[in-house]
């Protein structure tokens, strides 16, 4: 259903023996900011990939069955919290294609450091809540919007996740044209400038986030799994 690359950036295992655990995979790799990152797939399976440090410190090591209620009580001892789950998405294989396919509509474009003017009107309207959740930037990697009458009323940005080919989208729309499918649109557009470019979208949202739930799957993009993480300094 989805790419080998979402596999390699976002590693399962197999289901560890405890259907209410997680499989704990000690990785040197895991970058220290991200010292605790679990990830509990669509299908069920759960793991909690730590670094060696916090792998000691919690007194887990590798191939472990941790409880859910267990991690997390381990988690409290040693005064760690988890930053909140978000869901991830991502296109299935075969809905690239189609997107691939798809003629933006009318209005639908790339923006460029010339859009400026425009985006710092796009800026002034948008809700503060939304530019900060969102991280939209007219500076990332791909930015696309939909403009109508001359107005910008949608944007979406992109920037490369972890230095891989995922490219990480977040998208605003202005609360007074929203459910009119500009979002939509201007997420699809982007995304199929991205697979042309060799990336391929990554969509997180947070869990009780209804309306980018919807935009999500109405936009052709299945849900992965869950990922929350402990960030340290």
């Amino acid at each position: 259903m989805f790419s080998a690359l979402v596999e390699r950036v976002w590693p399962s295992a197999t289901p560890s023996a405890r259907a209410d655990g997680f499989l704990v995979v000690v990785d040197p790799a895991l970058k220290p900011t991200r010292s605790v990152s679990l990830l509990s797939l669509a299908d069920g399976i759960r793991t909690a990939r730590l670094t060696p440090d916090r792998a000691a410190e919690l007194s887990l090591t590798d191939g472990d069955a941790v409880a859910a209620d267990d991690l997390t009580s381990r988690l409290e001892t040693a005064g760690l919290e988890l930053n909140g789950a978000d869901h991830l998405y991502f296109l299935p294989v075969d809905e690239q294609d189609a997107v691939r396919a798809e003629t933006p509509a009318a209005g639908i474009r790339e923006l460029t450091a010339d859009d400026a003017e425009l985006w710092a009107r796009f800026v002034a309207e948008a809700p503060e809540d939304d530019l900060d959740d969102a991280y939209v930037e007219l500076d990332h990697w791909l930015v696309f919007g939909a403009i109508v009458d001359g107005r910008l009323v949608a944007a979406a940005s992109m920037y490369p996740w972890d230095d891989s080919t995922l490219a990480d989208l977040g998208v605003i729309t202005l609360p007074e044209v929203r459910g009119q499918g500009f979002a939509r649109a201007t997420v699809r557009a982007m995304s199929a400038e991205a697979l042309r470019r060799g990336h391929e979208p990554q969509y997180r949202c947070q869990l009780d986030n209804a309306a980018s739930i919807a935009l999500a799957e109405s936009a052709g993009f299945a849900l992965y799994g869950d990922w929350d993480v402990v960030a340290t300094d």
